[in-house]
Formats: C-alpha cells, structure tokens, sequence
C-alpha cells in the first residue's frame, strides 16, 4: 500500500530505539515512508547512542534529533519537550515504545517473590512514563494530536514468566484510558497497540520466550507470528488522520491470537 504523503507536514517524537529490531524502529519506518519527521530519544550512554543511531542509519536517517533520556528521570523528560518546544513548537504526534523489568524476575514461577523494587520501577517505566510524556506533549499539540504506546497480551491474561511486566503493561493500558479521557477536549488520541511476540531485546528477557514464539505460530488463527512492519504500519494508521475518531483503544497486532480460547 502506498501511504506517501499520509503523514505530511507532521512531526513527532519516537522513544523506544534500542536496536534494528525494536518495535519502535519498525514504527519509524513506517512514519518515514508516509512522510513524517520524527525526532527520537535514547537511553543514557554511548553504546546506546550509537545502537539508535544505527538502527536510524540502516532507515536512511543520517543527521537525527536525537536526545539522551532517561524516562525514570523528570528532569530528563522536561529537557527533551523543552528542547522540542524550542526547535518546532509544536509536534503532532508521540510514540511510547519503552518498558522495563528486572529480567531475574521475568521466569516462570517468580512472580509472587517479586521483591517491591522490583515491581515499582517496573510500574514506573512501563505504565507512569506514558501519562509522564503526555502531560509535558499536550501543551506542544494546540490543534490535536495522536499518542500510542506499546503492549502485549500478557496485560490481559497470565503469560507464564511475563510476570510483572503483564502487570505494568496493565496499568498502562489503564493509563492509557484516562490519558485519552482528559486530553480528549483538546483533541489528543491515546491509543495501544497490543502486539504479537517479537524478538526484540525487551521480549528476550522473558523466559520461555521461544516457547511463546512456538504456541502462538501453532494455534493464532493466521498460523505465524507477526512482523513488525505490522505493527509499524498498524502505528501510522493511529497516528495518522485515517484514525481521527478512534481513541482511548488497545487494538491487537497478534495474527488473531488473543481472540482463541484454547
């Protein structure tokens, strides 16, 4: 399908580029091919600058926005949409694609254990981030806009070793319902994309991960796992004015998974 020009004449801001593989990359590909300018974030660091820069290079983006952040850190968030404010003034468009847990406690048969750190960062990077993001992007989207963030199954039914990760990807689905009903008067959409398993660096940590990749291609309705250009094209169709009355939704990218029983 050809979607140049869908995005044309806006911007956004794209958190979550760990390597070629993340979700967030497939997102930005689909963007750029519909003609958006993304600006993009990074965690902390030299060797993660240089994996996102990577990932943007193989994309054909050879000069980013790029911005160091911390997402635990509010004087990072408050830097990066300041500076955001300060180069355009405004953007249309945010992609919450980051998570985190503990991966010692991402097996099977440890949740109960999960000590209270462990479950509170988790809560904090997963699911407080996104409504983090949302209050400092609104000011900077006076004529509407369109957020999305990221989730998976295991949110809505115990995944075996998905553990607190399920929890927080829970919450913010949650979150995301109450960010779409408060920014919803100023025309701002908030939207989940709940997608398949993809073996992205987060998706590794989880035990078993490669039995999950197995269940799935056996028994979802399409009989194979997904792709991420699905899901990247999935995002720009909420992103994008083709959505302009959807919101407050968690829409599933799983090859049919979450609709079998058995």
């Amino acid at each position: 399908m050809d979607t140049s020009g869908l995005m044309k004449g806006k911007r956004g801001l794209v958190v979550g580029i760990a390597n070629d593989r993340s979700y967030a990359t497939f997102i930005t590909q689909s963007l750029l091919k519909a003609g958006a300018e993304c600006m993009f974030t990074h965690l902390p660091g030299e060797k993660m600058e240089r994996r996102c820069r990577n990932a943007l290079e193989e994309l054909g983006v050879k000069d980013p926005w790029l911005m160091p952040m911390d997402a635990g850190s509010d004087a990072d968030l408050d830097a990066v949409f300041a500076k955001l404010k300060a180069d355009f003034g405004t953007i249309d468009f945010v992609v919450h694609s980051i998570a985190f847990a503990d991966k010692s406690w991402l097996e099977k048969g440890k949740y109960c254990a999960t000590p209270r750190a462990v479950f509170t960062q988790a809560m904090d990077i997963s699911a407080f981030t996104y409504q983090a993001m949302a209050v400092r992007a609104a000011p900077l989207m006076p004529h509407g806009g369109s957020m999305i963030a990221l989730s998976y199954y295991g949110a809505e039914k115990a995944v075996p070793g998905y553990n607190v990760m399920g929890v927080a990807k829970a919450a913010l689905e949650a979150t995301n319902r109450y960010v779409a009903m408060e920014l919803g008067e100023r025309q701002i959409r908030a939207n989940v994309i709940s997608g398949g398993p993809l073996k992205t660096l987060s998706a590794m940590a989880v035990g078993g991960f490669g039995e999950i990749l197995g269940w799935v291609e056996q028994k979802a309705p399409l009989r194979r796992n997904i792709t991420g250009e699905e899901v990247g094209d999935t995002a720009l169709f909420l992103l994008s004015d083709l959505s302009k009355g959807i919101t407050g939704q968690c829409i599933y990218v799983d090859a049919g998974y979450s609709t079998i029983g058995l």
